[in-house]
Parts: structure tokens; sequence; C-alpha cells
């Protein structure tokens, strides 16, 4: 028989669970599908290809206007992609060439990337503060995020994150354009709206690992030098450090 506790586990997860649900339901819809169908049937009616990669653009949009709305703020991914639709659609009536059209998704990433290796020189590292703003920073892994930062070897894996984040980011504007320049109006379409999220998710894998690696590395030294979290003594410095996967 299903415990309160557990009850009240299962009722607390069913939304999360749905909200997450719900949130690549609409990247899907808004961010990859309804722009290439858009852009498909458009110019099988015949449009323009500047002209059928300029509408297909409403969707993202839209999709960034829904999530303001649903969260009463705009969050820096949205200002991003709004970002890049506004020079996109200013390249493509200025220029009237599809390419430049599409190279405009390069530059929210590279603008991304930029500001990950810039805030390695700010007190807090690009990714620490997405971090500490995803987890809430008034809540309990908030607070103990806030705390963990006094320590050198907490710092250090964050900057290391935000570092491999920068460069990623980096690179993967430099592969759009390349492969917008050598490639057809529909492949580099197609391409733009699905590499974001494989990168994405390479990142992603990468960043789990390391955290993995770095918590295995700290439980070594910590057993090694009898550290821990006892009673009434500070945890080790290396040990804390390699929580941030546990709080992200």
């Amino acid at each position: 028989m299903e415990t309160s506790n557990e009850a009240g586990r299962g009722a607390g997860q069913s939304p999360a669970k749905g909200g997450r649900l719900r949130a690549i339901a609409m990247i899907v819809i808004f961010d990859v599908a309804a722009p290439l169908a858009a852009y498909s049937l458009l110019r099988s009616a015949g449009a323009p290809a500047v002209t059928a990669l300029l509408l297909s653009g409403v969707f993202p949009a839209l999709g960034v206007t829904i999530g303001v709305i649903q969260n009463r703020r705009l969050d820096v991914v949205g200002a991003l992609v709004l970002a890049g639709i506004v020079v996109g659609t200013v390249l493509g009536l200025v220029s009237h060439s599809t390419r430049l059209l599409l190279v405009e998704g390069s530059v929210p990433t590279a603008v991304f990337g930029l500001a990950c290796l810039g805030s390695l020189w700010r007190r807090h590292p690009l990714m620490f503060s997405f971090a500490l703003e995803f987890t809430g920073p008034d809540t309990a892994k908030g607070r103990e995020m806030t705390r963990l930062w006094r320590y050198e070897g907490y710092r250090r894996v964050f900057r290391i994150i935000t570092a491999v984040w920068g460069i990623g980011f980096l690179l993967e504007a430099v592969l759009r354009v390349v492969i917008v320049y050598n490639t057809s109006t529909g492949t580099a379409l197609a391409s733009s709206k699905v590499m974001p999220f494989l990168w994405g998710a390479v990142l992603s894998a990468w960043t789990v690992g390391y955290g993995a690696r770095q918590k295995k590395k700290g439980e070594r030294m910590a057993a090694a030098t009898g550290e821990g979290p006892a009673a009434g003594r500070e945890p080790s410095a290396s040990l804390d450090a390699t929580k941030a996967t546990d709080l992200t």
C-alpha cells in the first residue's frame, strides 16, 4: 500500500513531469516541426525562399511569447531567440539573401558562447548563475550552492564547465555558418533547427560525465584524508566541490 509520503512524492512529481513534457512538446512544435512544415508548404505554394524563411520564423517567436505569458518573465534563452529572429528578419528584408537570413541562428549561439567565456573573469561564471537561477537561490539547494562557492575546488568545477560550454557554442556557431554556405536552403534550415538540440545533448552528457568524475575524485580524496561531513566538522572543500552536479 502506498504510504502518505510516497503519495506526496508521487503527487509532487506528476506536475513536474507534466511540465517537462509540455516544455519538450513546445520546443518540438514551435522550434522544429512548425518552421520546417511552414517553409516546405510555402515553397510548394511558390513563395520565394526569403519570404518562406521569414514567415517560418514566426513560430519560434510565438513559442517564446507563450513562454513569457506562462512564466510572466523573459528568460535569457528566450531573449537570445528573439534577438536572433530580429537580426535575421532585418538581414532578410535588407539583403533578400536566404543565406544571410539563415546565418541569424548563429548570432545568439555566438553571443551565448562569448558571454560564457567573458563571465570567467566575473565573480560568478555564467553556468553557475544559470544553475542557481534554475535551482532557486532561496531554496535549500540554492543556499547550499551559495555556501559552497567559497571553496576553490567548487568554483573551479563551474569555471571549467562554463569554459567548455562557451567554446562549444562558438564551435556550433561556426559549424552552422559553414553548413549554410555549403548546402541547400532546405538542408541548412533543417540543420539549424535540429543542431542546437544535438549540440546541447552532447554538452549536457559531457557535463554529467565530468561532474560524476569530479564527485568520485572528491570522495576518494575525502576517504584518503579521513575528512567527511562528520558532526561539528566542515566538509572537505574538494568533496564539496563535486556536489555541483547534485545541486544542478
